[in-house]
């Protein structure tokens, strides 16, 4: 199987109709219901931050229904990048279909169009918008815990957000950090538990900068900065597989399951069973 790396423009569309609908209420956000809710009430919920294909891709709403019937609780996908996606996913049939120099071509289309909508989604522009997107979920739905996954762009979100005090816990999956700097400041200043899940061959969240993250959380033990903290990698994979994984591959389609069981287990020792 080849590990070469997936383009951002590259992906895979998972399978199944999504279950939960759009929240016109709650800045256009895509809510997953807790299965129960006509019988109990939970004060816990997840957001899930997606990749820069963001709320009009189908798979980060497949992954929230999941979450929802496996904790009992309310799963949201807030749309933040205000209507808009920074890049749209091409199919990989495509893609596999022609040479290099279309390629190219391609991704030039693709980005030009997109130009405003990464503009609009910096991180400065996009943690304003969380932030008072989590606001209103405290207050018209009175959460009293709310913890967090991201991928890839979400995950990068995920750990700028672990450092709030907005959210209680968090599950980072193979954030966008190209580089250590000022990744590694946005890691020191994490507060809360967190879980990562991360690829093999990762060219935005390579070996060496997890390595410092794992170094910079477990330097902490013993001090009262201490936080609860886990890194799984995934063997054979590549960015992006937690979330739009290569369905011609059993390890990927596997790899992708085992992320989101370790997303919901980590999410039920820090969140649902918390008091």
């Amino acid at each position: 199987m080849s590990l070469s790396f997936p383009g951002w423009d590259e992906g895979y569309i998972l399978p199944d109709k999504p279950k939960g609908s759009i929240q016109i209420g709650f800045s256009s956000a895509y809510l997953a219901p807790n299965p129960d809710a006509e019988t109990t009430t939970s004060d816990r919920a997840v957001i899930l931050l997606t990749d820069d294909f963001g709320l009009p891709l189908k798979n980060p709403k497949l992954i929230a229904d999941a979450l929802a019937e496996r904790l009992r609780c309310d799963v949201w996908v807030p749309d933040y990048f205000n209507g808009l996606n920074a890049i749209d996913l091409v199919p990989q049939r495509v893609l596999d279909q022609m040479t290099t120099w279309d390629k190219w071509r391609l991704k030039w289309k693709t980005i030009l169009p997109f130009i405003g909508a990464f503009w609009d989604s910096s991180p400065s522009v996009v943690d304003k918008r969380l932030a008072s997107f989590i606001a209103l979920l405290k207050e018209k739905r009175g959460y009293k815990k709310i913890g967090a996954v991201g991928y890839s762009y979400g995950g990068a979100a995920c750990i700028r957000l672990a450092s709030t005090g907005l959210i209680d816990c968090a599950v980072i999956c193979h954030p966008n950090l190209p580089s250590p700097s000022p990744s590694l400041a946005q890691v020191r200043a994490i507060c809360v538990p967190v879980s990562w899940v991360c690829a093999e061959m990762d060219h935005f969240f390579s070996n060496s900068i997890q390595h410092q993250c794992k170094a910079e959380l477990a330097g902490r033990k013993g001090t009262d900065r201490f936080v609860d903290f886990e890194f799984n990698e995934y063997k054979g994979t590549v960015h992006g597989f937690a979330c739009r994984p290569n369905l011609e591959y059993p390890l990927l389609v596997e790899s992708c399951k085992y992320a989101l069981d370790q997303t919901a287990s980590w999410f039920e020792k820090t969140l649902v069973s918390e008091s």
